[in-house]
């Protein structure tokens, strides 16, 4: 009979890193030399929440970027998704001049 797993805090570092990159927990489970059930059942709060933590991180890092004047991709992405602007055709593109139609006879011809 196997001994019962007890996870160490650099295994549950590692988890939690892993979730954070997005490694499929298969994947992860495979890493650490057990099963995707074992795992999920001794690391779910790292599971959870390495995800979570991860795209905190990024949208504090975006925010930042985007606030700081310095990185214009970064506002105008900011402004896109959580803003809900968009991109209008620009006045000169809807007002240029339109092909005439076949049936258009032209002056003096």
């Amino acid at each position: 009979m196997r001994p019962p797993f007890d996870p160490t805090e650099e295994q549950r570092r590692l988890v939690r890193t892993l979730s954070a990159m997005g490694t499929r927990q298969r994947e992860i489970a495979k890493m650490m030399g057990i099963a995707p059930k074992t795992l999920r059942e001794h690391f779910r709060e790292e599971l959870d929440k390495g995800a979570i933590e991860a795209n905190a991180q990024v949208a504090k890092t975006l925010f930042q970027m985007a606030t700081s004047g310095t990185t214009p991709a970064a506002t105008i992405f900011w402004l896109k998704t959580r803003a809900r602007w968009s991109e209008r055709a620009s006045a000169t593109k809807s007002l240029s001049p339109a092909a005439l139609p076949a049936f258009v006879v032209e002056k003096g011809t």
